[in-house]
Order: C-alpha cells, then sequence, then structure tokens
C-alpha cells in the first residue's frame, strides 16, 4: 500500500485525518512519483490528484526545513487555487518544520521576494507571480528537487506554457509531475524541452 511507504510524519496525519486508504489513481502515481522519474498523472476529478501532489512533496522533502532556498515548487493557475492549495498544505504541515509560502499577483513582488528570502521549503504560486518572481531573480531554483503543475491545462493558455518552458530552460536538475484530467497535444509537447523520459500514470 503506497501510504504505507511514506514519511512517517505524513502516515500519523492520515491517521488523524482517518485517511486510511489510497484511491485507485494514488495506489497507481505515488509510487512511480516516487521512483523520481517525470510523471504525466491524468485522471478525472475527485480521484485523489491533489492529495498526492501534497503527500509526494511532503515525501520527497522528508517533512523537514533545510536551508533558504525552495526545494519544491507547485505552479497553479491563479490567486483563488493558490490560496486554496496552500490551505491544503497547511494541513499535513502543521506538525512538521516545512515552510509553505504562498505567492500571487495581489502581493506586492517586493514583498514576495523579501519574505521568501528569509527561507521557504514549497512555493505554491500563480503564473503570474511565479515568472514575476523569477525574471526579477526572486527565487532561487538552486535547490529544486520537485516541481509540480497543478490541473495543468491552464498552461494551454500562452502565457502559463511560456512562463514554465522559460524555467524549466534554467533548472538543470529536478523532477517535474503534471496533474491534468488528459493529456492534450501540447501538453505531450513538453517531452521535448523538460519532461523527456517521462510515465505517464492514469486512472
Amino acid at each position: 500500500m503506497p501510504f504505507k511507504k511514506l514519511n512517517s510524519n505524513i502516515k500519523e496525519r492520515l491517521e488523524f485525518l482517518k485517511i486510511t486508504a489510497p484511491t485507485k489513481f494514488q495506489s497507481s502515481s505515488i509510487p512511480v512519483i516516487k521512483s523520481g522519474v517525470n510523471v504525466y498523472c491524468t485522471a478525472s476529478k475527485n480521484s485523489g490528484k491533489t492529495t498526492t501532489l501534497i503527500l509526494t512533496t511532503l515525501h520527497k522533502l522528508k517533512c523537514e526545513a533545510v536551508g533558504s532556498a525552495p526545494r519544491a515548487f507547485v505552479l497553479v493557475e491563479n490567486k483563488e487555487r493558490a490560496l486554496e492549495l496552500y490551505d491544503l498544505f497547511s494541513i499535513y504541515t502543521r506538525y512538521n518544520s516545512l515552510r509553505v509560502y504562498v505567492a500571487h499577483e495581489q502581493i506586492h513582488i517586493d514583498l514576495q521576494k523579501s519574505e521568501i528570502f528569509e527561507g521557504i521549503d514549497i512555493l505554491i504560486a500563480s503564473t503570474e507571480s511565479m515568472n514575476k518572481l523569477f525574471l526579477l531573480n526572486g527565487i532561487s531554483i538552486s535547490s529544486i528537487k520537485l516541481f509540480s503543475i497543478d490541473d495543468a491545462e491552464f498552461l494551454l493558455k500562452r502565457s502559463g506554457y511560456a512562463t514554465l518552458l522559460s524555467m524549466s530552460q534554467s533548472i538543470k536538475k529536478c523532477q517535474f509531475v503534471l496533474y491534468s484530467e488528459k493529456i492534450p497535444p501540447k501538453l505531450r509537447g513538453l517531452d521535448s524541452y523538460f519532461m523527456e523520459h517521462s510515465r505517464t500514470v492514469s486512472s
């Protein structure tokens, strides 16, 4: 069972939340993501994609704060989704030292840069904010281990796709995990950029 092989801190939170068994999608996706390969994760709504994103991110970072530079990026479409995902992450990080920061276009960029500089582990950011932070050297990519894209259909819009490609060209070694309901040809085209040797998990 995938949950039994996760970090002990995560298992304790799952027990507290009375989540005892993984969904079909989680059973097939968590082991593949844990292996470290790039992954396209496709499944319908309410299949457990968001929880999978959270659990595998926490497991990758061993539920511990390290250094000051972010080690995981989560790219989302907009402010509303960024805040929603931040609240969900908070449920699982309440009793560990991981520092989660949310960035969106309604927070002044200079304030975001200064708060990030103080030290974070996980950055959840809307496309617009991620692009600004990247262009203004507001985030370090030197320690990135995992780059997740939530509900990746928004990448079909030009701005989101361009932001992701620009960042990926500067990241030398990182695992990319893309979550979506389907994989349109444009998203599959990411194989030519940073999703090489990827695997696909569907349910």
